[in-house]
């Protein structure tokens, strides 16, 4: 009994605590509502005004006077409210605000500048409402208007942090662009009997790309030229890409032979790039040595894609080497060699996975036998016509293209075209 009697006890002084709480509620809310109207206009948290059909202020509260650094008498039916606007806010105004509202009856979220009494613009955003009578007629237009001053400066601070973000952006562009020209050839040499073109399509503005190419003379009337891909991107690539191009063209001086050229240039990337950093790249090298028929190339690739050979008859084929490795990323790497000839109206042209590895209208990947069977309705064709083709090939493909191509292209004219 004594428990039960204890229970009892404890659950009344329970309801009694809960119907204090609930009495300090109501009393809370009691205080609220004892705001007079008035009050809860004149002291809001954001301007309210009311003026006549022509602008006339008829009404203003507090709030809006204290920003504004004027006394009621001060503007109440002496001024309107154009008159508190800047000189664009008054264009505005007589050529948008007004006409929305006089066809709409209502504008809203306008961003505006009020000119304070000591001449300070003040941002605010303005939102209006026509009152209209019984009968339709409008009668005085209703505003609300908020105090923008925070929120004008943190727009201003995110466009000053794009500015500089834009500003560093166009830097590391620029630096791109000039970085990315010293590993390309400036003009491609001139080789006698034979036309010659590149093209370098960078898929970003932002990043130094890896591919590189280049075409230059060697003794005995031979010609090296090779085109390749450094894997990654950026400074790092950068760094790669001008150590492959600068070896090749060493290596091919001491000993022309492409077996021997990529051999040197894999034995050079293994040892200074291994361990948690490795770098490789791929490269198709060639040979060249012109002759009366025209010019016989040695081609060796490392891991590259088949170079398209483009015959005057109209036919196009992918020049294969089998067994060539990425170049740098084994110490033992082999490669091999073939031999081809170009006659007159034929052409070869080298190019790295950006093209196809493109995506077309149908996102599909864009393939190494797309390639030869596009080429082969050019022919027969030229070095500078092939490269302008797929160069505008490229440019349909659109956002397609997510990596940088490089496209090197040989050719000997054909029987009775002018001789370079």
């Amino acid at each position: 009994m004594c428990e039960t009697g204890d229970s009892a006890g404890g659950a009344h002084d329970d309801q009694s605590g809960s119907d204090d709480d609930n009495g300090a509620l109501d009393n809370t809310f009691s205080a609220l509502l004892e705001d007079s109207a008035e009050d809860l206009y004149e002291h809001a948290p954001c301007g309210y005004l009311s003026t006549l059909m022509d602008g006339t202020i008829a009404k203003i509260n507090t709030t809006l006077l204290d920003w504004l650094g004027y006394h009621r008498d001060d503007l109440i039916g002496r001024r309107r409210f154009s008159d508190l606007l800047t000189v664009g806010g008054r264009m505005y105004n007589e050529t948008h605000i007004a006409p929305i509202l006089s066809m709409h009856g209502e504008v809203g979220g306008l961003a505006l500048e009020l000119k304070t009494a000591d001449g300070v613009r003040l941002p605010v955003l303005v939102t209006s409402v026509v009152k209209t009578g019984t009968d339709g007629t409008a009668q005085l237009i209703r505003t609300t208007i908020f105090d923008a001053r925070e929120r004008r400066a943190y727009e201003q601070e995110l466009l000053r942090a794009r500015r500089e973000a834009d500003a560093e952006r166009d830097k590391a562009r620029a630096f791109a662009a000039i970085l990315q020209r010293t590993l390309l050839p400036p003009v491609l040499s001139a080789v006698d009997g034979m036309e010659v073109a590149a093209y370098y399509h960078p898929a970003s503005a932002d990043q130094v790309g890896g591919d590189f190419y280049d075409l230059f003379p060697l003794a005995d009337d031979t010609w090296g030229f090779f085109l390749g891909d450094v894997s990654g991107k950026g400074a790092a690539a950068a760094a790669v890409t001008s150590l492959a191009r600068y070896t090749l063209r060493a290596a091919a001086v001491r000993d022309p032979s492409p077996v021997a050229v990529l051999g040197t240039l894999n034995a050079v990337l293994n040892h200074e790039y291994h361990g948690t950093d490795p770098r490789y790249c791929t490269v198709a090298y060639g040979s060249l040595v012109p002759d009366t028929r025209g010019a016989t190339i040695t081609l060796a690739t490392g891991g590259h894609l088949p170079p398209v050979l483009i015959r005057a008859d109209g036919t196009a084929e992918l020049v294969e080497t089998p067994g060539g490795m990425l170049v740098g990323a084994l110490p033992d790497a082999r490669f091999a060699s073939t031999e081809i000839h170009l006659a007159p109206g034929d052409t070869l042209l080298l190019y790295s996975d950006g093209l196809t590895e493109a995506r077309t209208h149908r996102r599909t990947r864009y393939s190494e036998e797309q390639l030869r069977d596009f080429a082969a309705t050019l022919a027969p064709t030229t070095a500078p016509a092939l490269v302008a083709a797929v160069q505008d090939l490229l440019a349909g493909f659109e956002d397609g293209v997510d990596d940088d191509t490089a496209l090197l292209a040989l050719s000997i004219p054909a029987s009775g075209d002018d001789q370079p």
